[in-house]
C-alpha cells in the first residue's frame, strides 16, 4: 500500500505529481490517456472513475494525474488519494522484464539497435530526469532513418511547452549524436 510522501505541482497546471514512499512498479511505465486504455490496470481504472481525471501516468515511486481543467485540485487530490493508498506496492520484478519493456521496438537492424541504445542512453541521462521531476516522461515509439518518434507521458502529454520548447531541446541534445536526427512527437 503506497503511502504518499509529497504532492507536487508541475509546469502543466492541470497535472499533479504524487511522490510515494513505496514503488508502484520497478522501472516499467504505465501511461493511459483514457479509461479505455486503462482497462486491465486496477489503479488506473480506479483513477479514471474519478470525475475530471483525463490522464494517468506512473512509474516506480511516483504517479502523475492530469485533469480536464474543470476540477478543484484540493478536492481532486483527496479523491485520488483513496485508490492510490489502496494500490499494492510493486512486487519484485526481474531485470529481464524491465529490459524487455525498454527494448520493445522490433525489426531494427543491428546498426539501428545500437543507434537506439545510444539515443536511449542520452535520454536516460540528460532528458528523462528533468521530465520525470516535472511529473512526465517520454517513450520512444520508433526510429526510422533519421526520424525518432517519441510519445510524451504524464504531465508532459498535455503541457504546451512539451510540444515546442521541450521537443526542440530534446532534438538539439540528440543532434550531438546524430546531426541530422529529427525528433517528432506522436
Amino acid at each position: 500500500m503506497p503511502k504518499i510522501a509529497d504532492i507536487e505541482t508541475t509546469p502543466n497546471p492541470n497535472a499533479r505529481k504524487f511522490v510515494l514512499r513505496e514503488p508502484l512498479t520497478w522501472g516499467i511505465a504505465h501511461s493511459y490517456e483514457s479509461a479505455e486504455q486503462a482497462q486491465g490496470d486496477a489503479l488506473a481504472s480506479a483513477l479514471f472513475a474519478i470525475a475530471h481525471v483525463s490522464n494517468v501516468f506512473y512509474i516506480d515511486r511516483w504517479l502523475t494525474v492530469t485533469q480536464d481543467g474543470q476540477a478543484d485540485w484540493d478536492a481532486l487530490v483527496r479523491d485520488i488519494a483513496v485508490p492510490l493508498r489502496a494500490a499494492p506496492a510493486a512486487a519484485e520484478q526481474s531485470a529481464a522484464a524491465v529490459f524487455d519493456a525498454r527494448t520493445s521496438i522490433a525489426d531494427l537492424s543491428p546498426q539501428d539497435r545500437q543507434r537506439l541504445d545510444d539515443i536511449e542512453l542520452v535520454l536516460d541521462q540528460q532528458i528523462r530526469p528533468y521530465l520525470q521531476s516535472d511529473g512526465g516522461d517520454l517513450h520512444v515509439l520508433g526510429l526510422t532513418g533519421n526520424r525518432l518518434i517519441v510519445h510524451y507521458q504524464g504531465a508532459c502529454g498535455t503541457c504546451p511547452s512539451s510540444i515546442s520548447g521541450t521537443l526542440q531541446s530534446i532534438e538539439s541534445r540528440l543532434r550531438t549524436l546524430e546531426p541530422d536526427l529529427e525528433v517528432l512527437a506522436a
